[in-house]
């Protein structure tokens, strides 16, 4: 058995958001500061830069999250590698090299409660069942369910990786779970578009997570080189298919 005090009946620690084992708390003031840096303090408050932390809770069931992300765990959790053997590894090793994400990302089990460490980034969570799979932008991964599957997915063409500046490769989320994502924007900021038979044309790196069902390329925006150039586009992304995209409003 164990108890938390000062925690949350913390008057500095507002809940923002919750879904499934996972707790968003946003720390409204920087009170760990000294006369030197308070005037910074404050005013980043008052301009919505704030720590955010997730709290997750277990009671039987299992999470992932990105490696030295944990800031303390309480009560009776096991850690794990989630490493099955060396081809194992090896293709761990293999996907973190092409996604940018960390290689081994621990797996925590039992019955108890955890805190990751604390972000400026802002915190969204996501139901990926309601998207079927999702494909991250890269560095966004902060944890999810264990009972969601992580895969690398390629990009349809290679004109996406060298054109489009995102990347040849992936991560993508699979099944039913909670996710929470470290993302640039506060989701009030984030603009959903959902996609039926459509298509979707963003002018630079903007989209931060979309459906895996969406095909992804990099394409001209006009007919011609020579008419995309004259608009002053040149390339954009292009997402075909149904699904949605979690676009940021700026870059």
């Amino acid at each position: 058995m164990f108890e938390l005090n000062n925690f949350f009946d913390n008057t500095n620690m507002k809940v923002i958001d919750r879904k499934g084992a996972f707790t968003v708390f946003e720390h409204e003031r920087d009170l760990s500061v000294s006369p030197d840096n308070a005037v910074t303090a404050y005013f980043s408050s008052e301009m919505n830069v704030r720590r955010r932390q997730v709290y997750i809770a277990m009671d039987g069931n299992g999470c992932v999250v990105q490696a030295g992300a944990m800031q303390w765990m309480l009560g009776d959790l096991k850690m794990g590698t989630g490493v099955t053997g060396v081809g194992n590894f090896l293709g761990k090793m293999a996907s973190a090299a092409v996604t940018k994400e960390s290689a081994i990302k621990p797996e925590y089990s039992g019955k108890g409660v955890m805190m990751l460490e604390p972000t400026y980034r802002h915190i969204i969570l996501m139901d990926v069942s309601e998207w079927g799979s999702v494909v991250l932008d890269d560095g966004l991964f902060l944890a999810c369910d264990n009972t969601l599957q992580q895969k690398t997915v390629a990009r349809s063409n290679l004109s996406s990786a060298v054109l489009g500046k995102e990347g040849l490769f992936n991560l993508s989320l699979v099944g039913n779970g909670i996710a929470a994502l470290e993302s640039p924007v506060p989701k009030s900021e984030l603009i959903e578009m959902e996609l039926k038979d459509d298509v979707v044309k963003i002018d630079g790196n903007m989209a931060i997570a979309w459906s895996g069902s969406l095909n992804f390329t990099v394409e001209k925006a006009g007919k011609s080189l020579i008419g995309s150039a004259a608009s002053g586009e040149g390339l954009v992304n292009v997402y075909r298919g149904t699904g949605k995209i979690l676009m940021a409003p700026t870059a």
